[in-house]
């Protein structure tokens, strides 16, 4: 397994580097300006690759890559009396990393929120007895290594009890997010990667298809993210990088950004 490529630029590992990186091929990503190049576990160890393990809140922890890889993201584990879920899997997995995590309860069930943020997902399925890897169906076509570990739902799903998967559409048809109800001191928090994007003004977030290529997002897909996650009560957000949050009011935050967007759009009335 130490073997299977792993894309520089955007850090999903595939089962064999034959036909190029298709994450990259998409007009949401790209490929790096050096041409296709890749990489492996054996070889981020070797290059000195180290995680880093931080508590963010009570019951949430970030894993995230040190020097920084491919995209950059950072993983989070939300840790419950049901059951840990391990959200946005990065790059690499090393046994350091697995063994901290042990002491916290392992990981149960993993999931992303789209393809961009799959890194090493078999990898880390493996780490942990195989846990069961939940992926919206509708972006089925975008794993680039199979395993029989995937268990694809439709519009939601609850791997761990108390803890909901929502299929939201956007950035790519699967987009998702993880509602997590004990977040935020009870008030609740979504994890949305950048389905649900916050900027740089962390008081705001945003929504695109392609952010590396700057394409924007149709009013109806902003309009669908909106009603699915609408019966959700939330009042913080984790983006998919460190400090990208939006540490209260969230709730409110998504609906005046979505109308600000839409309103710069031309989609509606100022």
């Amino acid at each position: 397994m130490m073997s299977h490529p792993i894309c520089v630029t955007c850090g999903v590992q595939h089962s064999d580097a034959t036909t190029g990186c298709k994450v990259c091929d998409d007009e949401r990503q790209y490929v790096g300006w050096e041409g296709q190049q890749w990489q492996t576990l054996a070889g981020m160890s070797r290059d000195g690759y180290r995680n880093r393990i931080k508590e963010i809140e009570s019951g949430l922890w970030g894993v995230g890559t040190e020097p920084r890889f491919a995209i950059g993201h950072r993983s989070l584990v939300v840790c419950s009396d049901n059951g840990n879920i391990l959200w946005d899997p990065i790059s690499f997995v090393d046994d350091d990393t697995v063994n901290r995590l042990a002491e916290l309860g392992g990981v149960q069930a993993i999931s992303a929120s789209h393809p961009h943020f799959y890194g090493a997902i078999v990898e880390w399925s493996h780490a942990f007895d195989r846990a069961p890897i939940f992926l919206p169906r509708a972006d089925r076509e975008w794993v680039c290594r199979e395993d029989p570990g995937y268990e694809f739902y439709s519009e939601e799903a609850s791997p761990i009890a108390g803890i909901t998967l929502i299929r939201c559409g956007g950035h790519f048809d699967g987009s998702a997010v993880l509602h997590w109800p004990e977040g935020a001191n009870g008030r609740g928090a979504l994890l949305t990667g950048d389905t649900i994007q916050v900027v740089l003004d962390r008081r705001y977030a945003s929504f695109m298809r392609s952010y590396p290529n700057l394409i924007p997002l149709d009013p109806g897909s902003i309009r669908g993210i909106l009603e699915a996650i609408e019966p959700y009560s939330y009042d913080r957000i984790y983006g998919g990088w460190w400090d990208r949050n939006i540490a209260e009011d969230a709730q409110k935050a998504v609906a005046v950004s979505a109308k600000r967007y839409l309103r710069w759009s031309g989609s509606v009335t100022p």
